[in-house]
């Protein structure tokens, strides 16, 4: 029996720019994946976090090196004006600063990440990155003890903290502030802190926690309502 033969087709040469292009492209994802470049907290570049099954770029907010940090996602092809463009098309922009753990970060981003993108996909970013907002505050709430409802007031609002690990430290601090006075601050009412968004259409609401110390805030707040 004889046996089939095979010849290579003609024509073999050079891979056209186009697809030259795209072996480069995918070479770098491959070296980008094998070969990740660690992250350093505290530093300043762009770094690669993972969101769902998709690599994205985040900026980063120096200071903020816990195991929460806030970052800007950006296109991959930042800071080009057309990648801004496209970028607000397919939800990048006004997201603002949003808090990422930081297990979710692979390393510094390098461009062989930009395949693994919505972006590269052609996909919009969804609502739901599993991130909440970055700029956060501080609610310090009166609320009614005496039929065990969530009916009350707001004594102080604080914010916007600009790194999370300064509202973690105010938070701690004015817990262990109320600590055995929750209930007796304020006249049949239990007081307590807790974490929430800050509300920028509200923002003369807050106090600016950067210009005056947390617990001397809350005895003045606590000295208002009882005066």
């Amino acid at each position: 029996m004889k046996r089939p033969s095979f010849r290579r087709c003609g024509n073999a040469g050079a891979l056209s720019p186009e697809d030259q292009a795209v072996v480069d492209q995918f070479r770098a994802t491959l070296t980008a994946l094998r070969n990740p470049q660690p992250w350093t907290p505290g530093s300043a570049q762009d770094i690669a976090v993972r969101i769902g099954p998709f690599i994205e770029r985040a900026h980063t907010r120096p200071g903020d090196d816990h195991d929460l940090i806030a970052v800007a996602l950006v296109h991959p092809d930042t800071p080009h004006a057309s990648a801004y463009l496209h970028g607000r098309q397919l939800g990048y922009a006004n997201r603002g600063w949003l808090r990422c753990e930081t297990t979710s970060i692979l390393g510094f981003w390098q461009p062989g990440y930009a395949m693994l993108t919505h972006a590269a996909a052609g996909l919009p970013l969804p609502d739901d990155v599993g991130m909440e907002p970055a700029h956060y505050a501080l609610y310090i709430e009166a609320r009614n003890r005496e039929d065990g409802s969530l009916d009350g007031f707001t004594l102080l609002r604080l914010g916007p903290y600009t790194q999370t690990r300064h509202a973690q430290q105010d938070y701690d601090r004015l817990t262990a502030a109320l600590d055995g006075r929750e209930t007796t601050l304020v006249p049949g009412h239990r007081v307590s802190a807790r974490f929430g968004p800050f509300d920028v259409s509200d923002h003369r609401l807050f106090a600016d926690p950067y210009e005056a110390d947390a617990v001397a805030l809350l005895d003045a707040a606590v000295t208002g309502v009882s005066a």
